[in-house]
């Protein structure tokens, strides 16, 4: 993993970005860029990440993007004044940038054979697999359980056709909700409901997934929903991650996730850790109101579930913070900088599931494989 931070001091943007690049292999990047407050205008700040990133795409241009994922701070008046991007599909969230900005961007890009994007999906076709990315999907109408109820509907009729089922081919979600200590359980409700029609029990499986607070660009909207699916894997390329020396199953405390997965291909494994806190395997929350010792508990959780896929900090591509409390900021951002020197973070103002939780994080990472049972990434 090479890791790579350019400050563009023209423009007062820092790109933190890692690069995996096998020779010979597919280049995955992951980007996140960081805006310095100059005390103007959003129009001004969301102008200078375009052309930071414009600057980005142009270091290596062979790289296509896949996603990205805009944080904002006052979505409703924000996001209308983002510039469209047809390239690849997009998130806009309202959790604020804690760093004084008023906004920032995590981007995904890849070598491919072929990137499309059609009806907010991107498609990524190479070396016979077929990645979906679906960033950004959400409803109007109903609450918390019919807007989940809807959207993971209207994700299975797209997976299906595609030849998918969400059971067989679903990877990643992340559940944004709006005023998630109120409205959390319906999306809880509604998730279990659809997951069991579909076959996936607690002695199945489930799938990686964030639920957290957050508020969608539509006012009528509850929820925002990201998806990650391939076609083309076998049975047998995941691998559910668990940690149980430190987790629990969530199935335990009634919510239907996997701690995490990891995917298999012949050059390399993919890690995708679920929104991870401080918790203890017996499903209880560990040092209640101490955001220091909460935080270290928390990475010991997330250094045990890559540990179990063969993974470990310096693999990770880039992590997302989230706190309940502003005013922790300025601590927690020390620690993570002492902790990941190089690696990309972003600290955000998103409230996590459970009240006495003052924050979560999730990240992916990726580790070189080498196997021929199954197809290069």
């Amino acid at each position: 993993m090479n890791y790579k931070n350019i400050y563009f001091d023209d423009l007062g943007v820092t790109a933190e970005f890692t690069t995996f690049a096998p020779e010979g292999k597919t280049t995955e990047r992951h980007v996140m860029l960081h805006v310095e407050p100059r005390g103007e205008l959003f129009c001004q700040q969301i102008q200078r990440l375009q052309d930071a990133e414009e600057k980005v795409l142009a270091l290596q241009p062979s790289l296509k993007k896949v996603f990205k994922r805009y944080f904002f701070s006052d979505i409703v008046n924000q996001a209308p004044l983002v510039p469209t991007d047809d390239s690849c599909t997009t998130c806009f969230i309202q959790q604020p940038p804690l760093d004084g900005s008023k906004v920032a961007v995590w981007i995904y890009l890849q070598e491919a054979e072929d990137v499309s994007v059609k009806d907010g999906v991107a498609i990524v076709r190479n070396n016979g697999y077929e990645h979906y990315w679906q960033m950004g999907r959400y409803e109007t109408q109903g609450n918390s359980y019919t807007q989940t109820q809807v959207m993971l509907c209207d994700y299975e009729e797209m997976l299906e056709k595609h030849g998918m089922t969400i059971e067989r081919n679903c990877i990643r979600t992340w559940f944004f909700v709006r005023d998630v200590d109120i409205l959390y359980k319906g999306m809880v409700e509604a998730r279990k409901a659809n997951f069991f029609s579909q076959g996936m029990r607690e002695d199945t499986h489930y799938i990686a997934s964030t639920g957290i607070g957050g508020v969608p660009q539509d006012t009528k909207s509850i929820l925002v929903l990201d998806t990650y699916a391939i076609k083309g894997i076998a049975n047998n390329q995941q691998q559910y991650l668990y940690a149980r020396t430190h987790l629990n199953p969530t199935s335990e405390y009634g919510v239907t996730f996997e701690r995490g997965v990891c995917v298999e291909f012949g050059d390399r494994k993919h890690l995708y850790i679920s929104g991870t806190a401080s918790i203890n395997n017996k499903g209880e929350v560990v040092h209640v109101g101490d955001i220091v010792k909460q935080t270290h508990r928390m990475w010991e959780n997330v250094e045990t579930l890559l540990a179990e896929g063969g993974a470990g900090f310096g693999d990770v591509t880039q992590i997302v913070v989230y706190l309940r409390d502003s005013a922790d900021y300025d601590v927690v951002r020390k620690m993570f900088e002492e902790k990941f020197p190089e690696t990309p973070f972003v600290i955000t103002l998103a409230p996590v599931c459970r009240p006495q939780w003052l924050i979560e994080m999730e990240c992916m990472a990726i580790i070189p494989n080498s196997t021929r049972e199954y197809r290069d990434f």
